[in-house]
């Protein structure tokens, strides 16, 4: 009975997942999670040998149908087209996690310049408005999908030097909700996860770094960065979450966000 209620409620057979940003990091762990529960994929970043191997490394380990793609989400008609060429190979899209994204020019605002704003708006927040609304219109042809946005804790809290980080993502926190509204009619959920510090090729060795251990100590009640582990329950509800569950924040901090 328990094996056939977790088919029944978290399986993703039969489910086509786009991962924008999807051949490293948290991305990455988002697709090998959903391709574990069954989807096929679609892994697409500006990096096409990286989405290639990402792609065949899932389809070799989980038995799936998986793409790699090159698409720079800041050019919406590459965007459209990329699009159009998955659902074209899919059938279908049904999830949707836009993950790209910068991290922005550690400046302070001041010392800013228009291309420092202009270069993390328009991968985090642009990038995710061109992406979402070329897949709402393939799913509203099916009345039926799941939107997941990947923002961050910055877009609820003010860190000093990520002015534009932090626009960036409460912009895709509050375009979340006004997603959720307008495309509740077409049964395509809308929703967001905001994780705080987790541990990733990346930054590893920024947070193995005295300065970085310290920010851990000060910012992280439980006094550790998150495993990228510790995403995949929430990433795989998310996808299957009840239809009545959109417009919806969820946090995965480490309590960074109560303090």
């Amino acid at each position: 009975m328990g094996n056939e209620l977790l088919e029944r409620l978290f399986s993703l057979k039969g489910k086509t997942a786009v991962i924008t940003g999807g051949y490293k990091g948290i991305g990455l762990k988002i697709a090998e999670t959903y391709a574990e529960a069954g989807a096929d994929v679609a892994i697409v970043a500006r990096n096409l040998a990286g989405c290639e191997a990402a792609a065949a490394d899932i389809a070799l380990k989980y038995g799936v149908a998986a793409i790699g793609k090159s698409m720079d989400v800041n050019d919406s008609a590459r965007v459209n087209a990329v699009i159009a060429e998955i659902v074209e190979k899919f059938g279908k899209i049904d999830i949707l996690v836009n993950s790209a994204g910068v991290p922005g020019s550690e400046k302070p605002i001041l010392k800013m310049t228009d291309d420092d704003m202009n270069d993390v708006m328009n991968v985090d927040f642009r990038g995710i408005f061109y992406v979402c609304r070329a897949v709402a219109r393939e799913m509203s042809k099916n009345k039926k999908g799941s939107i997941i946005n990947i923002a961050s804790l910055a877009g609820k809290i003010a860190s000093p030097r990520m002015s534009g980080y932090c626009a960036s993502k409460a912009a895709v926190i509050h375009m979340t909700r006004v997603m959720a509204l307008e495309w509740m009619r077409d049964n395509i959920q809308v929703n967001v996860l905001c994780p705080g510090y987790f541990l990733t090729e990346f930054n590893k060795d920024f947070f193995a770094s005295e300065l970085g251990q310290a920010i851990v100590k000060k910012n992280i009640p439980m006094n550790r960065l998150g495993q990228l582990d510790e995403l995949q329950s929430a990433v795989l509800f998310m996808a299957t979450c009840p239809a009545f569950m959109t417009g919806t924040e969820i946090y995965i901090d480490g309590g960074h966000g109560i303090v």
